[in-house]
């Protein structure tokens, strides 16, 4: 009849969906092209990260500042006398002094901070790698902890001044007492982390390597190695803060050059501003060394980057 709607037209009508909203819309994008939430938010997250890690280094360089300004103000107010405590403008005025002058007591600063820190690369070069090897001949098997732990433990309750006459006697009065100082003061601390950081590998990773066929050679490349690396890394920095500090009492005693030396000359002279130079010379070479194993510490061990971003 007419008026009647066929019924395969009103089945087919009723079957096909309205078109939405979005793909009516003139220019929309198809869903394949936009980008996806997670792609989009991982630039900023990331960028964010960055900006503070950055802010947070600055924050770092606050307690300098403010221990700098109390030490002008008690200086400058007449609290200790300019004669036990200088300013920091007149210990920074004596450094400016020392690098453009040449002095026949001192020296120059640069001249002597080169002599302290080829004494310091050798002497920490040579203890460094010595504790290493000692630690790991000690750390895989009871043979080598039974025959080197011993004599280990033994040094490190060595204080360091009882020792300078004795290798002053040994090894007469030049570099090699020195060196072998610092030496002695870098290999423990190194060999102390490296070994604890060996035995306390996780017992599941060597499971592991074991499971995967991994026979003993890659088994300390691959499993024990790297799991001890994050105490390996602590050990070495302690390692070269005690190397600084037995190149302080290596350098006065029977020293001609070094930094040392120059605490030694000023000493006699009654220098307070030119010994706290050397002093802060001391000071910043060795958070400069520092900052290069922190520097290290974080490519090593990108892995544990997550866990300090809180």
């Amino acid at each position: 009849m007419l008026g009647e709607t066929p019924t395969g037209v009103l089945s087919t009508q009723r079957a096909s969906p309205a078109p939405t909203r979005p793909a009516r819309e003139a220019g929309a994008a198809p869903a394949a092209s936009r980008p996806a939430p997670a792609a989009v938010a991982a630039p900023a997250t990331a960028g964010l990260t960055h900006r503070r890690r950055r802010n947070r280094a600055w924050y770092r360089v606050i307690s300098p500042l403010v221990f700098l300004a109390a030490w002008q103000f008690v200086s400058a107010s007449g609290l200790v006398s300019q004669q036990k405590l200088p300013s920091p403008s007149t210990v920074f005025h004596t450094a400016v002094t020392l690098i453009t002058t040449n002095s026949a007591a001192y020296g120059t600063l640069q001249s002597a901070m080169l002599v302290s820190l080829e004494r310091v690369a050798i002497g920490f070069a040579v203890g460094g790698a010595a504790g290493l090897i000692l630690a790991v001949i000690a750390g895989l098997s009871r043979l080598g902890e039974n025959s080197v732990d011993p004599l280990m433990q033994m040094l490190r309750t060595l204080p360091l001044f009882g020792l300078i006459p004795v290798f002053i006697i040994w090894f007469g009065i030049g570099d090699l007492p020195k060196i072998l100082l610092i030496a002695l003061g870098a290999a423990i601390p190194l060999y102390l982390n490296t070994f604890s950081g060996i035995r306390n590998v996780d017992s599941k990773l060597a499971e592991a390597g074991t499971t995967l066929g991994l026979n003993r050679t890659e088994m300390i490349r691959h499993v024990i190695l790297p799991g001890a690396l994050p105490q390996i890394l602590v050990g070495l920095r302690q390692s070269l803060g005690v190397a600084w500090l037995a190149l302080v009492v290596a350098e006065q005693i029977n020293a001609n050059a070094g930094l040392g030396f120059m605490i030694s000359q000023a000493t006699q002279f009654l220098r307070n501003d030119v010994i706290l130079v050397a002093l802060l010379v001391y000071c910043v070479l060795g958070l400069l060394t520092d900052a290069l194993v922190r520097l290290l510490e974080r490519r090593a061990l990108a892995w544990r980057r997550g866990l300090l971003e809180a």
